[in-house]
């Protein structure tokens, strides 16, 4: 996934010029070039500046075009509030090893198992 290239088929698809985001977000039109062209990739932040722009909601710009992920399964739709979760996970566990990661995911595995229980789902 090219978040840049996204970017722009959402702007085109909006019949909007670099220009026109630049007016609307404050963002200069040569780093919007930098960003379409993928010589730079946006902040969380900067995204949902974008998107508000572009009058669309943040978690369209990680949904693949066609709705798959080249396995043949569908991919889920993310809210605002899961891809601010995930960017957060992402952040984080940058600095963790592997050992660390595992720890994590096995103790996100058996919330998820007890909430779900808890529940009744």
């Amino acid at each position: 996934m090219n978040i840049g290239e996204t970017i722009r088929n959402f702007r085109l698809q909006k019949g909007m010029s670099q220009g026109d985001i630049e007016k609307r977000t404050g963002l200069l039109r040569c780093y919007l070039s930098r960003v379409e062209n993928g010589h730079t990739v946006p902040s969380l932040d900067t995204l949902a500046k974008i998107a508000l722009s572009l009058e669309i909601p943040l978690g369209h710009f990680f949904v693949e075009a066609s709705g798959e992920n080249g396995n043949g399964k569908h991919l889920p739709q993310l809210s605002e509030e899961e891809v601010r979760f995930l960017s957060q996970i992402r952040r984080y566990s940058s600095g963790l090893n592997d050992s660390d990661r595992k720890l994590v995911l096995a103790m996100v595995k058996k919330m998820a198992v007890t909430t779900t229980s808890i529940s009744g789902k």
